[in-house]
């Protein structure tokens, strides 16, 4: 369903053409195309080549950094196991982001034109093709957009040796983060742990978009009372 008069032309870059669904784009961005191939956001060449990434870059980017933050705080006098802690912390810290941005930012209701807009280019995109294997990661210029409030969070609740390890483990989790969301997307797990994850994750792309934050953990989820529950996956299968 589309607002009326109007009908998204999926042969043309989409970026500039969803905020004019108004109040259908919320249903009409659930309704999932499943190709690996994606559509076009830009006329521009430039701009649209930003909003690709392969998901090796995300290691291969952010892992030295990781190793370079660690690396600071060993150099101010860190010991090991205040290195293990610290790179565990972040981690941790960064299953509450991931939760957060998730759940409130990825998933915020929006039906105006610019919010339309602004909320496809962030996430809305993933869940209309959510198997685009170019757009499943962060792009760099992304990532590192987030690393500025991260940082200065992490100088916030940390001592200046502390900091960049915290910071580091942080950065560890995100990587973890992006390669477990596109692991779950194109492979075929085959231990319990991965499994469950993949299951949970496509339930919340096909069945129930509005439950089911967590990525790498439903520790959150459980928190927040947003795990979906055995009777409404079974009523949403009915529905699908």
């Amino acid at each position: 369903m589309v607002a009326q008069g109007f009908t998204v032309d999926l042969d043309k870059p989409l970026a500039f053409q969803v905020g004019h669904l108004g109040e259908a784009y919320d249903e009409w961005v659930h309704q999932p195309i499943v190709t690996k191939e994606g559509p076009r956001f830009f006329h521009s060449d430039f701009w649209e080549f930003l909003t690709l990434t392969v998901w090796w870059a995300v290691p291969v980017i952010w892992l030295p950094v990781v190793v370079w933050c660690i690396s600071m705080s060993v150099s101010m006098g860190c010991s090991f196991p205040e290195i293990v802690s610290l790179v565990a912390l972040g981690i941790f810290i960064w299953t509450f982001i991931e939760y957060c941005l998730h759940r409130f930012l990825f998933h915020m209701k929006t039906k105006s034109y610019w919010g339309n807009t602004a909320h496809y280019l962030i996430h809305g995109y993933h869940h209309k093709h959510p198997m685009d294997h170019l757009r499943l990661v962060f792009p760099p210029a992304l990532t590192a957009i987030m690393c500025f409030p991260l940082w200065n969070l992490a100088k916030l609740i940390a001592t200046p040796s502390t900091a960049p390890a915290l910071f580091g483990g942080g950065l560890l989790g995100y990587v973890m983060y992006d390669l477990t969301h596109y692991y779950l997307h194109h492979a075929n797990p085959t231990i319990p742990v991965t499994k469950s994850l993949k299951k949970s994750h496509l339930n919340h792309h096909f069945r129930i978009q509005d439950k089911g934050y967590g990525v790498t953990s439903s520790l959150w989820d459980i928190v927040f009372g947003t795990l979906p529950t055995t009777k409404a996956l079974k009523r949403a299968q009915q529905k699908y």
